[in-house]
């Protein structure tokens, strides 16, 4: 290699060894802060050298002079000469004028008017002058006599990943660079780390992401192959199977047909050249089906392989988030402390900027929204520091990351307020809302509490933005809160895009494919196990009614429901769950997912992408989050205003289930409802609240619903309240029971829908 050429590649491996070298130093500036203050400094301390070193061995002076004026700042602060919040400030400034230079090496050799700049102040801090720059030294004109790291392999296009083998499920970091030549100051407790740097650099590679990206299309195509493979490899025992049986029947006719000695000869030549033939052909059957069986293990584990190598570990985008964190709490004057754990887990390359933007919302919704100021947090008891936790853990092929804070938690009325305010929401589907459907407007387009524009907030775009790059990669998003108490919202993802867990099911002649991640269970429907919610058929699952729709119909193609028992496969995105009835189901298989190609498919709603079987057919795998959304818009009922005013209604049943179905029935229709379990329950509330409307089942404990009416018939008091019963019982005997007792309409469960109890609530009030 000649001097230039040596000289680029060892300034190309300091770029990349240096940016993540000032990573941890910011983090570390950061933890001067903390507790860990003391190891933190010595880490800093470590790292500044280290970079100081490398730079002036390179000739880049002004990186040099920076990384000289920092260390004498930490030393300053060290020393208790100078607070611990100012050498903190002006060293992460100091860090991003060396990212700067980063850039740009020319400026890196000879500074600029911002390194002068940014040197004068940490000299003032520190009180330690630091010399000028003088005339820039070139690095050495013979090549070392160490051999020098190779370069890195780099394409043009995207940016690369280091690939290290054996392959891991993360991706290390770059490599610590080896020194161009010996430095006449370098410690003896130095070489053991260099010789470490070394091995690690052996064992290591940078790859282009859209290699690995092709690398994982091509080992999918394999494993589809080798699965075809594997099914011609059964095909051919078949065959052989029937030659076999033609033989055998060959044989007996034989046997059976009196011929000629010469004929017959001849026929038991041909016999034994028939169980010759007979026995190699099972022999070629038995290796080669050992033979793919080797190979699609094989091919699977390379594809196992390539997805791994795809991982990057979320401490890559993770690393930068403390530094903003404290940045966004300076402006508003809070004290904000973060906690991520699990940042070593790897997530697919291609998956990184989306899931960073996803948590850059979260992180400053947490502060600005989230967090109160000390002075409030005193108040309500809390300590003065807020607390911002990431987690990370992995669940089968799914990606949870969660991010809790210990802030003010959300107040479901006032987000129902603002929706009003911003006319998201009439004041009578504002007031339907359930607490968890309150929380969820968060994500409308356009939704904000913040009345005035910052810099921060405001501006109604954020929480959409956040679910939409997360559904978009397959995922969810769920949100916990608790008023006083703080907020977790949690990303549910698939952990790599490249190969999918997926369910095939049917649809006529047509298999489609649904993420396994996604899926809660399947199950045959039964007559029997069909209910109707407001109107919509439902099934019970695990004791809870679960939307029921026929997925054919929903996806715009011919068919329904054909058989008597259906089967169905049941579905979960977030904390919604429908069960999707289907034609039959094919199997269970990791496959490589591809884009949709061509303009068929391409925007077609419902579709993430297509999937090649090894019988030659391509599966069509299903966007759940779109199929959700959709089955959430056939199963809401039509929001109706009431005909004079709001009614305060008390609902009577014994079973949870039928109250909250029916509650949301009744405040759908823009009603308040207070509950009781029971008839005695119920009687004892009426002596002390005032009701406009009761409905009351039939079948319950202590006071049935036939006693109940009679009893408040009979109470002068309460005996203008209208009551209607709500009951599984649907005969005419029960009906005239019902309105012998007094009530004022009787309704039956199973035909309950919104236009029928709305009418009855409009006559009877």
């Amino acid at each position: 290699m000649d001097t230039e050429a040596l000289k680029k590649s060892l300034l190309k491996k300091f770029q990349e060894v240096t940016a993540d070298r000032l990573q941890k130093i910011q983090l570390g500036v950061i933890d001067l802060e903390k507790e860990t203050a003391e190891q933190a400094a010595d880490d800093v301390a470590r790292e500044l050298h280290t970079m100081k070193g490398e730079a002036r061995m390179l000739g880049l002076a002004a990186i040099g002079q920076l990384a000289h004026a920092a260390e004498d700042v930490l030393r300053a602060e060290r020393e208790g000469k100078t607070a611990t919040e100012t050498a903190t400030d002006v060293m992460l400034r100091a860090c991003d004028v060396l990212s700067d230079l980063l850039e740009d090496l020319d400026a890196a050799h000879t500074g600029t008017s911002a390194t002068e700049e940014m040197v004068k102040a940490l000299s003032d801090v520190s009180g330690h002058p630091v010399p000028a720059l003088g005339p820039v030294r070139k690095p050495a004109a013979q090549p070392p006599p160490v051999a020098p790291p190779k370069p890195a392999v780099q394409a043009p296009v995207a940016p690369p990943v280091v690939v290290q083998a054996p392959v891991a499920p993360a991706a290390p970091r770059a490599p610590e660079p080896v020194a161009a030549a010996p430095a006449p100051a370098a410690k003896e407790d130095e070489a053991p780390s260099a010789a470490k740097a070394s091995s690690i650099a052996d064992r290591s590679i940078r790859v282009n992401v859209e290699v690995l990206d092709s690398l994982g299309l091509l080992a999918g195509d394999l494993l589809v192959e080798s699965a075809r493979g594997r099914l011609r490899s059964g095909e051919t025992a078949q065959l052989f199977e029937r030659f076999s049986r033609l033989g055998d029947r060959f044989l007996r006719i034989s046997e059976e047909v009196d011929v000629p000695d010469a004929v017959r000869t001849e026929l038991e030549r041909a016999e034994a050249d028939l169980h010759m033939l007979r026995d190699d052909a099972f022999r070629f059957v038995r290796r080669n089906g050992d033979g793919i069986n080797t190979l699609h293990g094989n091919l699977a584990q390379l594809a196992d392989h390539v997805a791994e190598a795809r991982l990057v570990p979320l401490s890559t985008v993770f690393d930068a988030f403390p530094r903003a964190v404290r940045d966004i709490a300076k402006t508003q004057n809070k004290e904000v402390d973060l906690v991520i754990e699990n940042a070593d887990i790897g997530v697919d390359r291609s998956m990184l900027a989306d899931v960073r933007d996803a948590l850059v919302h979260l992180l400053r919704n947490a502060v600005d929204h989230g967090l109160e100021s000390a002075d409030f947090r005193q108040q309500m008891g809390k300590p003065d520091t807020g607390r911002i936790r990431i987690r990370v853990r992995v669940d089968g092929d799914m990606l949870h990351i969660e991010v809790e804070d210990d802030g003010r938690g959300m107040d479901t009325e006032r987000l129902k307020q603002v929706a009003i305010n911003k006319r998201l929401l009439s004041p009578v589907q504002a007031a339907a809302l359930s607490e968890r459907e309150a929380i969820e407007l968060i994500f409308r387009p356009g939704f904000s509490t913040r009345e005035t524009v910052s810099e921060l907030s405001g501006r109604g775009v954020g929480m959409d933005v956040v679910k939409r790059k997360v559904e978009t990669l397959g995922g969810s998003v769920g949100v916990q809160s608790r008023q006083g108490r703080g907020t977790t919202v949690t990303l549910r993802l698939p952990q790599s895009l490249a190969l999918m867990k997926v369910l095939l099911v049917r649809l006529g002649d047509d298999v489609y494919g649904m993420p396994a991640a996604d899926v809660v269970a399947v199950m045959r429907i039964k007559p029997d196990d069909r209910m109707e919610v407001f109107g919509t058929l439902a099934v019970r699952h695990r004791g809870k009614p679960t939307a029921l729709v026929a997925l054919g119909p929903l996806l715009g193609l011919n068919g329904g429901n054909r058989f008597d028992k259906p089967p169905a496969v049941v579905v979960r995105h977030g904390d919604d769950y429908a069960a999707l009835v289907v034609d039959g189901f094919v199997d269970e298989r990791e496959v490589a997912v591809k884009p949709c190609g061509g303009e068929f498919l391409k925007g077609a709603p419902f579709i993430a992408g297509t999937a090649a079987l090894e019988d030659g057919r391509i599966a069509v795998l299903l966007h759940v989050p779109d199929i959700m959304t959709e089955v959430r818009r056939m199963a809401r009922p039509v929001t109706q205003a009431p005909a004079s005013r709001r009614l305060r209604v008390l609902l009577v049943d014994d079973s949870p289930i039928a109250r909250a179905t029916e509650g949301a029935l009744v405040k759908a229709l823009g009603h308040s409802v207070e509950e009781a379990q029971d008839g005695e329950e119920a009687y004892a509330k009426v002596q002390t609240n005032t009701y406009d409307l009761i409905l009351t089942d039939v079948q319950m404990p202590k006071l049935d619903g036939f006693s109940l009416t009679r009893r408040l018939k009979g109470t002068p008091a309460v005996a203008r309240i209208p009551v209607i019963i709500l009951s599984s019982l649907a005969s005419p005997e029960d009906k005239r029971r019902g309105l012998d007792a007094g009530a004022d309409a009787y309704l039956v469960k199973g035909e309950l829908g919104v236009e029928v109890l709305a009418q009855s609530i409009d006559r009877l009030t």
